[in-house]
């Protein structure tokens, strides 16, 4: 069944909940910026029992977050954001129960199968969650790096998953076109998702109210799980709370 799944986002070394299509170096249009710091997050969520949550470092001086962050929920959050083959192992034994990866595993544009190898020996698959976080395209969806800014030449179709998923644990979609606009899910994208993922999958991006669980629980046969950043009330959005999104789990378990 379709849960929700937590979030914490690191921004400049804040909690914050941005617009993802428009993050580059220079900074990026921000819906909130939290006056609480990572582990009081990461905190509440362990208080509240919800798992499977991630924590994304958005570019450098986030450190000292994350690892307060993994400190307060020790295996408890996956951690996302600069992961390569020489950190890994540090934020699992930081507490992180999984390690997100997504730009690592591309060199020039081009997705390093070598490198798929090489992280998931050093960590095992069992604690490897690859990011799939897309952006919309002529054809489809193409998977982004570097923040979502660079659009790589690798789709996110039913291929591309059915070869991926032979070497992780979970896949993490977020939607980068979508994400931070509270204007709704990408419906067609969490079809696909549900059609052709076998592995626990969750998808982030656009969601605005508790109708968007029930709507990718229906999109996705009950396959792919939802991240809600923007419209949770604890991240200054009015559309849905933290406690409609724990009951909604409790009452879907």
């Amino acid at each position: 069944m379709t849960a929700f799944r937590p979030c914490i986002d690191l921004h400049q070394g804040q909690v914050k909940q941005i617009v993802g299509g428009s993050l580059t170096d220079l900074g990026a249009a921000t819906n909130f910026v939290s006056s609480h710091n990572a582990a009081y997050y990461a905190s509440l969520y362990r208080q509240q029992g919800l798992t499977g949550g991630h924590v994304i470092a958005l570019g450098p001086n986030n450190q000292q977050q994350v690892l307060e962050a993994l400190a307060a929920y020790p295996n408890g959050l996956q951690f996302g954001g600069g992961v390569n083959l020489d950190n890994a192992t540090s934020y699992l034994n930081a507490g992180a129960s999984h390690i997100i990866v997504t730009s690592y595993l591309f060199e020039n544009g081009d997705f390093s199968w070598s490198r798929l190898e090489k992280i998931k020996a050093e960590v095992g698959a069992e604690h490897l969650v690859l990011d799939l976080s897309c952006r919309r395209a002529a054809e489809g969806w193409m998977i982004a790096t570097d923040r979502w800014q660079t659009v790589t030449t690798m789709p996110v179709d039913q291929q591309t998953i059915a070869e991926l998923q032979n070497h992780c644990a979970e896949l993490l979609i977020h939607a980068a076109d979508v994400e931070g606009l509270q204007r709704g899910i990408d419906g067609e994208l969490v079809s696909l998702l549900g059609s052709c993922c076998t592995l626990p999958t969750t998808y982030a991006g656009g969601a605005r109210s508790l109708e968007d669980l029930e709507l990718v629980q229906a999109l996705s046969n009950g396959k792919v799980d939802l991240t809600i950043g923007s419209a949770l009330d604890i991240f200054g959005g009015s559309g849905v709370t933290l406690e409609n999104c724990v009951q909604w789990n409790q009452q879907h378990a």
